[in-house]
C-alpha cells in the first residue's frame, strides 16, 4: 500500500503514518520512508518504533543500521528545536520593532492601507524596477505591445524588484501603470 503523510515531522500522531504502520505490521512488510526526518523528528518515537521490530528503510540513507538511525533521529530532533528556537526568537524581534504578528486578514483596513503603500513604495523606490520601468516606458513610447515589451525585459535580462527574472504582462502593466 502506497501512505502520503503531509503533516509534519514533528508531530507523532499523525493519521497516514498511523495507517502505515498498521499495514506494515499486518502484512510483515517493510515500512519504506522518503527521509528519516520526515518519519519524525523525535528520538523516542524512532526508538519505539525500531523496539516495534517493524522493518523500515529510509531512501536517503538505505543502507543505515539501527546505530545510524539514532544518530540521525537525534540529529533531526535537534535541528527541530533550533528551527523553534530560531522562529520564536525572530517573532520575538519583530514584535520588540513594534511590528504586528498574526494573520494580515486581522489587520484593521487601517493597517491593510498602510502596507500595501510600504509595498508599493519599496516597488517604487527599488533600482530595478527603476531601470526597468524606464526602459518599458521607452519602448512603449515607440508603440511596442505589452507582450513585446516582456519580451524584450527578458532578452535584456531585466530583474523584478525580487531579483526574478520578468515573466507575465501584468509584470509590465504594472511597469507603465507607475
Amino acid at each position: 500500500a502506497e501512505f502520503i503523510e503531509v503533516e509534519s515531522g514533528k508531530k507523532d500522531d499523525r493519521p497516514e503514518l498511523r495507517k502505515a504502520i498498521e499495514a506494515a505490521k499486518n502484512n510483515k512488510a517493510k515500512l519504506i520512508i522518503a527521509k528519516l526526518d520526515r518519519l519524525s523528528r523525535n528520538v523516542r518515537f524512532i526508538a519505539e518504533l525500531l523496539e516495534s521490530k517493524i522493518e523500515f528503510v529510509c531512501c536517503d540513507m538505505p543502507d543505515a543500521n539501527n546505530f545510524t538511525i539514532h544518530i540521525f533521529a537525534a540529529l533531526a530532533q535537534q535541528e527541530r528545536e533550533l528551527i523553534s528556537a530560531r522562529t520564536k526568537a525572530a517573532l520575538r524581534a519583530k514584535k520588540e520593532r513594534g511590528e504586528k504578528l498574526g494573520n494580515p486578514r486581522n489587520f484593521t483596513e487601517e493597517e491593510r492601507a498602510k502596507a500595501i503603500n510600504a509595498i508599493k513604495a519599496r516597488s517604487c523606490n527599488n533600482e530595478n524596477n527603476l531601470q526597468a520601468r524606464a526602459f518599458a516606458q521607452q519602448l512603449h513610447d515607440a508603440g511596442y505591445t505589452p507582450a513585446q515589451i516582456l519580451a524584450e525585459l527578458q532578452s535584456k535580462k531585466f530583474k523584478t524588484a525580487r531579483g526574478k527574472a520578468f515573466s507575465q504582462i501584468v509584470q509590465v502593466l504594472r511597469l507603465l501603470k507607475k
